[in-house]
């Protein structure tokens, strides 16, 4: 089942929430990838990951307000974490591309179990470091990656995540993981229910 949410703050962000048959007391919070470039909760790296939580884990998956060039977006991501805590006992976040960035972003203000990127940028706007974030986040960290990835910059956090011992998975598959949307929603989730107890 999936319902409407805003959540809130001082910027405009819509969610959906997916929540499973049977109670839970757990959620990952979804981060989408690049807003000017068609990324939204809809997107269907997204969706796969809610789907595959789906028989015990809620998912929130939400879009961003107003393009702020990366600060207002992990600013929306940290509300959206703040959201679910006041409803889940323990808490999670995802994001792919862009969204992997901000997740990372976001982990080092918030307090999660555990954070996953798949196919994770290394910058948003030149100043918001994501592979260097990784030295401060206090949680599990997993990075997914495709192999013959050439859209996102992904090598600096694939890089950084081997130096601080994250859990690192390399694919054959390229940024959109064309084909693999429902193993690398595996690797995600596998590794979420793992630290969300």
């Amino acid at each position: 089942m999936s319902d409407p949410v805003v959540v809130g703050g001082a910027r405009d962000v819509r969610a959906s929430l997916d929540t499973p048959d049977t109670d839970t007391d757990a959620c990952v919070v979804a981060c989408p990838p690049h807003p000017r470039m068609g990324g939204h909760r809809g997107d269907r790296r997204l969706t796969a990951v809610s789907d595959a939580l789906s028989p015990d884990i809620a998912c929130l998956r939400f879009d961003y307000g107003a393009w702020d060039e990366g600060r207002g977006e992990r600013t929306d991501a940290v509300r959206a974490v703040e959201w679910a805590r006041e409803r889940f006992a323990s808490v999670a976040l995802f994001g792919y591309s862009f969204g992997g960035a901000v997740a990372l972003l976001a982990a080092v203000e918030t307090d999660v179990a555990a954070v996953s990127a798949l196919a994770p940028a290394a910058r948003l706007d030149g100043s918001l470091d994501a592979a260097a974030a990784l030295a401060a986040i206090a949680c599990p960290v997993q990075v997914v990656y495709g192999e013959r990835d050439t859209t996102a910059e992904w090598e600096p956090v694939v890089e950084r995540a081997r130096e601080h011992d994250c859990e690192v998975v390399a694919m054959g598959a390229d940024h959109h993981f064309v084909g693999q949307g429902e193993k690398a929603a595996a690797h995600v989730a596998g590794f979420l229910r793992d630290h969300l107890g």
